[in-house]
């Protein structure tokens, strides 16, 4: 077995210029002829300034899911001297695939061309783009590929456009006293941005720059304790549980809302940091991981409503990490759900902070039904 994995170069796409907080009506537009009353207050409390959008103003797509991840790869291919000829593997990730078959991986390797190639997708939420990295990493560990190119994109503005909305019943008293009861479909229309991140793995460090060695990804689901808290192409029945799109007639799909993307604000207030310090519990005892000893800590936020939660739920577990150790790009770009953990890692790669001997810890909460992905780097 081959005993390390290095990423040896990292790129991203962003479609378009970025989009300010008072722009964004202007590409998803207005629900029923109207401002949103709760845009200032979920953006007051979800921190972002601006974000991406594969959209023009009239709300026509200028990118596909796909094409952005194929962008991203060419992108990463330029950067690090490979031909897409030469990769042996494509593990994409995301949440928003554009069809349900073919897979989104295969659509990405038809877009991307080359020759033929292995060729993985992860489904889901969150954690496609670390899950999509896991399985990449292995593959080169192992030494049954030679390299791995892991992707991981998302196009959420059609889903946002004010087209596939209802009107919800906004309580601004309550949402000022408790921003997290607006965690619910409005909020996501105004944390949701588009995007792709991809990342090369090779055996061996590159000779010319810095790299990154894997030295572990762990990931855990805890859907045996906990029902779905985010959902689309679904409804709950009587009984809370989930039904697919495919028990529901076409009328319901739309009359419904069945495809639209919705949150169960309160029960995940109530699990989402705790269930992420358990798991990290976990991780510290079996690989004796020393968090002050990390140089950088990168965690995936859908909301800066979260950064202190996660902050006090450290120092409750004895985890504390200063906040200048924190690296968040959530305010200029974003949450771009399964990239963007691949964004942020990105971003701190090429600002040149990044010295020899760093260790760099990413978490990548998912609210889907409660999954979680932790990884540790140190630059090389």
């Amino acid at each position: 077995m081959k005993q390390q994995v290095y990423i040896t170069q990292l790129s991203k796409f962003l479609p378009n210029a970025p989009i300010g907080n008072e722009e964004m009506e202007e590409y998803l537009g207005l629900i029923n002829g109207k401002k949103s009353i709760a845009r200032s207050l979920i953006l007051k409390s979800n921190g972002i300034k601006q974000r991406y959008y594969a959209l023009d103003r009239a709300g026509l797509p200028t990118h596909t899911n796909v094409g952005m991840a194929a962008l991203a790869i060419r992108s990463l291919c330029e950067l690090a001297g490979l031909s897409p000829d030469a990769i042996d593997l494509i593990s994409a990730g995301t949440a928003s695939p554009e069809q349900i078959m073919p897979s989104h991986g295969v659509m990405v390797h038809g877009e991307l061309g080359g020759r033929n190639a292995e060729t993985v997708s992860f489904a889901g939420s969150c954690c496609t783009g670390i899950q999509a990295m896991k399985y990449g990493w292995l593959s080169v560990l192992t030494g049954e590929k030679r390299n791995a190119v892991c992707v991981a994109s998302e196009r959420f503005s059609p889903w946002m456009r004010n087209a596939y909305f209802e009107q919800e019943a906004e309580l601004i008293a309550q949402l000022e006293r408790k921003p997290i009861l607006a965690f619910e479909k409005d909020f996501l229309r105004w944390m949701l941005s588009d995007g792709a991140g991809a990342v090369l793995l090779e055996p061996s460090p590159r000779a010319d720059g810095l790299s990154l060695a894997i030295d572990w990804i762990e990931l855990a689901s805890y859907a045996h304790q906990h029902k779905a808290c985010m959902y689309a192409g679904a409804e709950r029945d009587d009984k809370g549980d989930l039904c697919g799109w495919a028990s529901f007639s076409e009328q319901d799909w739309l009359s419904r809302s069945i495809f639209s993307i919705k949150q169960d604000a309160r029960y995940l207030g109530e699990n989402i940091t705790e269930l992420g310090l358990d798991f990290l519990q976990e991780i510290a005892d079996r690989r004796a991981l020393d968090v002050s000893s990390v140089d950088w800590f990168l965690p995936h936020l859908s909301s800066m409503f979260f950064r202190d939660k996660i902050m006090e739920a450290l120092a409750k577990g004895g985890y504390s990490i200063p906040v200048e150790k924190w690296f968040v790009n959530l305010p200029s770009v974003g949450n771009v759900a399964s990239a963007s953990f691949f964004l942020m890692l990105e971003e701190l790669y090429h600002s040149g902070r990044l010295q020899k001997g760093h260790r760099i810890l990413g978490m990548i909460p998912e609210s889907a039904r409660f999954s979680y992905g932790y990884c540790h780097l140190t630059v090389c």
